[in-house]
């Protein structure tokens, strides 16, 4: 007898396939097809629905959320709330693990900035000395959806090196590896870094191949947030094509875009450029999210020097009047190498997402804050120890479209799950793409839209078994009307969740019914 069936759905498979009618059964766990007419325990009508793998989300920050509690219990649930059922944490260079013991205490200090803490707490984040540890802690705490995680080069970074601007010595580098080895055995899913961030910013490009050496020998691959997705997008994508050459790793850009007025439209170069490099033999991929906005931390926007010696470091210097002046001279002139994203837009365009310890100010611009936005950026930092989310207004529609619309990219929302008003994408991407993209705007078809948050995804990260609705697959499934599916999340309500999704479906169980979480928590961590 089938634990569950779905009747009389229009199965898209992500494949790619054209959709077809079909029952689906669930039996253990795993996907039962040519089932009609077969006993179940639970039958659900399918009857004018899409039947689709779940979602499988290649960009997420959703690391730490189950394991802060009850607080971060509503936005953590946003993603599966959607259809996400296996997220992919470590991007950015930053993850939760490895770091060596005596370096834990500094990283968990720094770390908040990433992952937050509850509202009103000075707690650390968790840091774990390994993948073991981090997998053993999420089996601890119940969850709806799976979880898998890369390892971040910031992270690795700041485990052995710390938070100084200097390259890593040799015994230091070897150490990284072999904590990333480590790692990568143990069932991490590849390297991701972080050229924007501190201390990954701080990494040359030779030190970066090194790592990617280790992950080329695992089989896994090299996932990058850009050195710059701005007046530089085409000199940083060289540079990780250079990784990517010199190291025999699979290339990954994460977030592809072009950001700031002085890129627009370079979407037309480096996606061109990624053709031709596929084209050549190369393995590269892409993903994007759905939305013309990013979010990031405040400190971010701050020069790199500012955040030499960790967050305690940037913290004292904000607090200098003659510090924040060249903070404020180099937002004006710009530094070499570096993503200058104030100075590629304005304050203006930079709200507030998260500020636990001043709710008031979420929503609201930096600018609009009052006096010198520099010194109100600062003072909002001392304010939260440095914990500070924002948005920023910095991409243009049609280079949004363009990345969307390339074979080679598949899509991932980039949620940061913190309290407050974070990016609406954490808990609208995958719907908005369906919606609107695809079948409003006709910009994909609904088969291969579907099989860009799917089975392009799992093949991509070597998710075995899942992404694709076939005989004996992980009964990981969505269901969804495809005439009402549409985001609802905005940036002023980004928790609302999506209209038109029937259910979600993980390991076999139904977690989320018309957009209510069950309380079911069959979810837990991939290694690979």
């Amino acid at each position: 007898m089938l634990d569950l069936l779905l009747t009389g759905g229009l199965l898209v498979d992500g494949t790619g396939a054209p959709a077809r009618r079909a029952d689906v059964g669930v039996k253990n766990g795993r996907v039962a097809l040519d089932v009609a007419g077969a006993a179940a325990r639970a039958t659900e009508d399918a009857g004018g629905l899409v039947v689709a793998p779940g979602f499988v989300d290649v960009h997420t920050h959703s690391d730490a959320a189950t394991l802060f509690g009850t607080e971060f219990a509503e936005v953590a649930a946003a993603p599966v709330r959607m259809g996400v059922t296996t997220e992919l944490c470590g991007n950015c260079g930053s993850s939760l693990f490895p770091a060596l013991p005596e370096r834990i205490a500094e990283l968990a200090r720094s770390s908040r900035i990433s992952f937050g803490t509850a509202r009103g707490t000075s707690d650390d984040v968790t840091i774990f000395k390994d993948f073991a540890g981090f997998a053993e802690a999420h089996r601890r705490v119940p969850r709806a959806n799976h979880l898998a995680s890369l390892v971040g080069h910031g992270t690795l970074r700041a485990g052995v090196v710390g938070y100084a601007d200097r390259a890593a010595s040799p015994y230091e580098l070897g150490v990284m590896c072999g904590l990333l080895d480590d790692a990568l055995a143990a069932g991490a899913a590849g390297l991701s870094t972080g050229l924007i961030y501190t201390p990954g910013t701080y990494g040359g490009t030779d030190e970066v191949v090194a790592l990617a050496r280790v992950a080329a020998r695992h089989g896994k691959p090299y996932v990058t947030h850009l050195r710059d997705e701005m007046s530089r997008v085409e000199q940083a994508l060289e540079e990780a094509v250079e990784i990517a050459r010199a190291s025999g790793a699979a290339l990954h850009v994460s977030h592809h875009k072009t950001a700031g007025r002085h890129s627009w439209g370079r979407t037309e170069r480096t996606l061109a450029r990624i053709a031709a490099l596929r084209a050549d033999g190369m393995d590269v991929t892409c993903d994007v999210y759905p939305y013309t906005a990013g979010s990031t931390s405040l400190s971010a926007m701050l020069p790199p020097w500012a955040n030499d010696g960790g967050t305690p470091a940037l913290l004292e210097r904000l607090r200098s009047r003659a510090e924040r002046a060249r903070m404020r001279q180099a937002i004006a002139d710009g530094v070499p190498g570096w993503e200058n994203t104030v100075g590629n837009g304005g304050w203006d365009r930079i709200s507030v997402a998260a500020a636990p310890r001043h709710p008031e100010l979420e929503g609201r611009t930096i600018a609009d804050l009052g006096g010198d936005p520099l010194d109100a950026a600062a003072d909002l930092l001392l304010a939260e120890g440095g914990q500070v989310t924002i948005i920023s207004h910095s991409m243009r529609e049609d280079d949004v479209r363009r990345v969307l619309t390339a074979p080679f990219a598949m899509i991932g929302s980039d949620g940061v799950p913190k309290p407050g008003r974070p990016h609406p994408r954490i808990a609208g991407t995958f719907p908005r793409v369906l919606g609107h993209y695809a079948r409003d705007e006709g910009l994909l078809t609904l088969e291969e839209a579907v099989r860009r948050m799917t089975g392009m995804a799992a093949d991509r990260f070597g998710l075995s078994g899942r992404g694709v609705v076939r005989e004996g697959a992980h009964a990981d499934l969505v269901v969804f009307d495809p005439e009402r599916i549409a985001d609802a999340a905005t940036y002023a309500e980004p928790l609302l969740p999506p209209h038109g999704l029937r259910a979600v479906v993980v390991a076999g169980e139904i977690v989320v019914r018309d957009g209510t979480p069950t309380g079911a928590a069959p979810g837990g961590i991939i290694a690979l």
